[in-house]
This record gives structure tokens, sequence and C-alpha cells, in this order.
């Protein structure tokens, strides 16, 4: 047995089992995105021909499984990588007809407002999304009724209270924990607005557990990791 048959978890995460874990850990650029995407996507209600904003999709993981399972249309928005090549990883998934990739910066959005029936962030909110001006700014984009849903590394209790980060985690991202905010955090700051109901506000179960089982696959994968394909199970 091998680190990667640990992220194949039909009992829990049953949609992302069908994905070849050596295609994940290829574009890995933190912890597991489908699983953090599959357990977020049950608070929301995503539906076929949504129009669907994958804010901060990185290598492009989080939206293939968006258009797949869940038969969206996805506007891929990134900053750090090349549209060119998360559009190259939308062509080989298949699903090149339905997601679109575009290089965009977080706080200038090229895009017209209430252009989407809901907003995801997977892993990558707590780089731009905790400043106090961005969910107003965010919200301009989503249609009456649109769903706003965001994973992000949590706490289960603020920095500040504890006065530093802990030790393990500073270990691993030092100072970003800075970011990394409790549920009760994160629903203040975006009830406080007065834009958006919050309908949830959570931990994810064994969040850290399973960040470990993907650090641990991460570091065992081979060179062919990046040539897998999203082949269904």
């Amino acid at each position: 047995m091998t680190a990667l048959n640990d992220l194949i978890r039909p009992d829990r995460y049953p949609r992302s089992s069908r994905y070849d874990p050596a295609w994940l850990v290829g574009l890995d650029m933190g912890p597991h995105p489908l699983w953090l995407l599959e357990d977020l996507a049950r608070d929301l209600d995503l539906r076929p021909r949504m129009r669907v904003l994958d804010l901060g999709s990185g290598k492009g993981a989080t939206s293939v499984f968006l258009a797949r399972e869940y038969g969206v249309e996805v506007v891929a928005a990134d900053w750090w990588i090349p549209a060119e090549d998360a559009a190259a990883v939308f062509a080989g998934a298949g699903v090149a007809d339905r997601v679109t990739a575009v290089r965009a910066e977080a706080h200038v959005l090229p895009f017209e407002p209430e252009s989407f029936d809901a907003i995801v962030s997977i892993d990558a909110f707590e780089y731009f999304g905790t400043a106090d001006g961005y969910l107003p700014y965010l919200v301009r984009f989503l249609r009456p009724g649109g769903q706003l849903g965001v994973a992000t590394p949590g706490m289960t209790r603020e920095v500040r209270e504890l006065g530093a980060a802990p030790a393990h985690v500073e270990a691993v991202v030092g100072w970003e924990a800075i970011a990394w905010h409790t549920p009760e955090w994160w629903r203040f700051q975006w009830e406080v607005t007065g834009l958006v109901e919050v309908t949830s506000a959570r931990l994810q179960d064994d969040g850290w557990r399973d960040w470990l089982l993907w650090a641990r696959a991460c570091a065992e994968r081979g060179p062919d990791g990046r040539k897998a394909r999203p082949t269904s199970r």
C-alpha cells in the first residue's frame, strides 16, 4: 500500500474517490482540494448550467471537479498560474468546453457585476479575503440569490487570542497563520456586513488528519504523477 491509496476514501468522499490520486497530487498546491470542495458542496446548491467562479483555482483540479460533478459552467480565475497552463489541464480532463481559464488578481476581477450564480474558493481565500472590505467587493459579482462558499485553513482558537501561532502550525506556514481564523470569526466578519446570510460556518471533520494524509502522499509522489489524467475508478 502506498500513501496515494489513502487518498481514495469512497466512504467519506465518494465523488473525489473517482479521480486518480496521482493526477491530483501532480497538481498539488495545498491540502486535498477535492476533499475540501466535496465537503463544502454539502452546504451549497450547485445545479447544471449555473455559472460558477472558481476563485484562486490554482492548477485547475477544483474547476474540473465542478464541471464534471455538478454540470456547471466554470470560470477558473487565478493570478499565479498562467491561463494557458490551466487550459491545458482542462483540455486533458475533457472539460475545455465547460471551463474557461482567466488570469486575474482577486482584487481586480475582470467581470461584469452579477456575472455568477455562485463563487467558490478552495484553499485560497486566506491570501486575499480577510480584509474588511473584500466581501463587499466580491458580492457585487453575484447575481441576486447567489451563493458564496469558501474552504480555508482554520483554527479552533484565534492566533491573536493565543498570543502566537501554535509551534506545529508556525513550523509549516510561518507568519501566514495570522490569516487562519475560527468559524466564529468568519461568521461575524461576513454577517456584520448585512450583505449575506451565513448559512454555515464550521470546521471540516478530521480536516487536520486529511491534510496529513495529503502531505504524506505528496512526499511520496513519483516522477510520473504530473502525467496522470483524472480517470474514473
